[in-house]
């Protein structure tokens, strides 16, 4: 117990860290520069270039990143601060992790929810859906899923006790994670979920130190290697729709930044989110360049 209480005591230690460095890291006085936040995974570093880009070619105006700023709390903070304009969010995560909401799965709901909140709250304004849903994905291994013919998340319950976990720190404590999903279904697995950290949960499923872990529906890897996603049956995860979080102050400044982003709604599928993915991760491509293709390729450049 005590090794447990100060792990969590460093990973908060750490956290708070991360934070000072975030907020510290850019001036408060910004009047002729955009900046972009993005959260600390591949993913969002690309959404992240993406959206810089095509703000660049829009308005004209130096865009600045601020990738990789850890997870959604201290993304909130910083863009909270002023120390970033804007950042892409996942709707699900804004209405558990930011709002503190009941999970709800209607997906136009969850987002006017999230929407009218962050403005009331915060004076933020949410931007329509970049297209996608990138929910949680509850993957074993392919040659699992044929020998015991796993489909569901349900169909797992009846074998979970002979089986490891591995899960992310964030997915352990987050509302919309682990505990829920648990008492949802039944879960309980042969010891205690290990922490892993999110770039080495598939290496540990294939290396077969875990038995099953939870990625995310839009990691390029899965399609790349001999993984199963298990559908979510009882339809636990919320919504988790990739949006523009911006600061009203931003837009009020740069009033071509909203048409800007708005031409970016609806543009990515789950499919292509996932192939752009295995291009940065599986086949180590420059994000730069990745962003710069599905921008040319959608007429935006």
């Amino acid at each position: 117990m005590m090794r447990g209480a100060a792990w969590r005591l460093g990973v908060f230690a750490c956290l708070i860290f991360a934070l000072a460095v975030a907020l510290g890291s850019c001036a408060a006085a910004r009047h002729d520069e955009i900046v972009v936040g993005s959260k600390n995974f591949s993913e969002q570093a690309l959404l992240g270039e993406i959206v810089a880009q095509h703000l660049e070619a829009r308005t004209h105006r130096a865009v600045t990143r601020r990738f990789y700023l850890a997870g959604s709390y201290i993304c909130q903070q910083a863009l909270l601060a002023g120390r970033i304009d804007l950042y892409v969010e996942y709707t699900g995560t804004a209405l558990t992790a930011i709002l503190h909401d009941p999970l709800q799965s209607d997906a136009a709901a969850v987002w006017q929810r999230v929407r009218s909140e962050y403005e009331r709250r915060f004076g933020l304004e949410v931007l329509p859906s970049l297209g996608f849903n990138n929910t949680f994905a509850i993957v074993v291994r392919g040659e699992d899923a044929r020998r015991l013919h796993l489909k569901t998340i349900s169909d797992l319950a009846p074998f979970a006790r002979e089986w490891r976990a591995g899960f992310g720190y964030e997915f352990m404590e987050r509302p919309d994670g682990f505990a829920g999903l648990a008492r949802t279904y039944g879960l309980a697995f042969r010891e205690t979920p290990r922490i892993l950290d999110l770039g080495l949960l598939y290496r540990a499923l294939l290396d077969k130190q875990v038995d099953i872990v939870a990625g995310n529906s839009t990691d390029g890897l899965l399609a790349a290697r001999d993984l199963t996603m298990l559908e979510d049956d009882k339809h636990y995860f919320p919504p988790y729709e990739a949006v523009p979080v911006v600061r009203g102050d931003a837009l009020a400044r740069f009033p071509e930044m909203r048409g800007a982003l708005l031409e970016l709604a609806g543009k990515i599928d789950d499919e292509e989110m996932g192939r752009m993915n295995y291009e940065v991760d599986g086949e180590h491509r420059d994000i730069a360049d990745v962003a710069r293709e599905f921008l040319r390729g959608k007429g935006l450049e």
